[in-house]
């Protein structure tokens, strides 16, 4: 099953000052479809990004059946000559890439003493290596344009959790990864914040409630009991939060790391 939403309003007519071109990973389904759409919403054209060209077909649909501009590209983001090919394309079909939302991510949830070495750099080539490429691409634009916006995808994962050594290191990976972009990217315009999701009701989470053996219903009933605000989230959550960061209104922001988890993190 996979997590698509619809467009709240129509993509024209919008407040946004300037259309700008963005690009999303592992934008074919949850977190990153939603952020998508939202940010086509927002008067944006959007680059579709996922493993897959095929996969993202729904997400363009979405956006484009709305009256936004939207293409699909299929790329593995760990492989430096796909991501160059990638950019390069969005950059002659939308224009250059001046806001990009690292999101592409996978699990290979295992402990420490089970989990095979090739787990792990699956796990870092997605997360880390995948948005350190997509990132030192799209900034060439960005530099030049004098105006960026990045967002990554954390998670509170990154404060530690059983069964996700490897997830929790790269999400944690990510959090020094964006405070450094801050400091280097700030004199060009370009600003650098992660979000880092809690309970988020995904695909991924799906796979986490079917890998514990337990009813994916009953795995959301037990978190939404955790959570201070009484729900679990949904993949709309994130991207209203990335559409504020992306925003031109967000420039004074940079190099934070935004919890978007129901209640406080420590």
């Amino acid at each position: 099953m996979q997590f698509i939403y619809a467009l709240e309003a129509p993509v024209t007519g919008t407040t946004t000052t300037t259309q700008r071109t963005a690009i999303v990973t592992g934008a074919a389904r949850g977190i990153g479809a939603a952020t998508a759409i939202r940010l086509a919403r927002d008067g944006h054209a959007v680059a579709v990004l996922d493993l897959e060209e095929a996969w993202c077909a729904e997400t363009v649909s979405a956006i484009t059946s709305a009256g936004g501009r939207a293409i699909a590209v299929g790329v593995d983001v760990s492989s430096p000559e796909q991501v160059e090919a990638a950019v390069e394309r969005v950059a002659m079909e939308l224009g250059a890439p001046t806001l990009l939302v690292n999101n592409a991510g996978i699990i290979r949830d295992n402990l420490i003493f089970k989990m095979p070495v090739e787990d792990w750099d699956a796990v870092m080539n997605v997360h880390l290596r995948g948005a350190f490429l997509m990132t030192k691409a799209v900034q060439a634009h960005m530099t030049v344009e004098k105006y960026g916006r990045i967002v990554n995808l954390s998670s509170t994962s990154a404060q530690g959790n059983r069964g996700q050594v490897n997830y929790s290191a790269a999400k944690a990976g990510i959090q020094g990864f964006t405070k450094t972009l801050a400091i280097e990217l700030g004199r060009f315009g370009v600003t650098a914040n992660a979000v880092a999701p809690g309970f988020i009701a995904t695909d991924m989470t799906r796979q986490t409630a079917k890998r514990m053996n337990i009813s994916f219903e009953d795995f959301l009933a037990g978190a939404a009991e955790q959570i201070p605000v009484g729900r679990v989230g949904q993949p709309e959550d994130i991207a209203n939060t990335i559409s504020f960061l992306t925003s031109e209104e967000a420039g004074y922001v940079s190099g934070q790391v935004i919890y978007v988890a129901g209640g406080p993190q420590d």
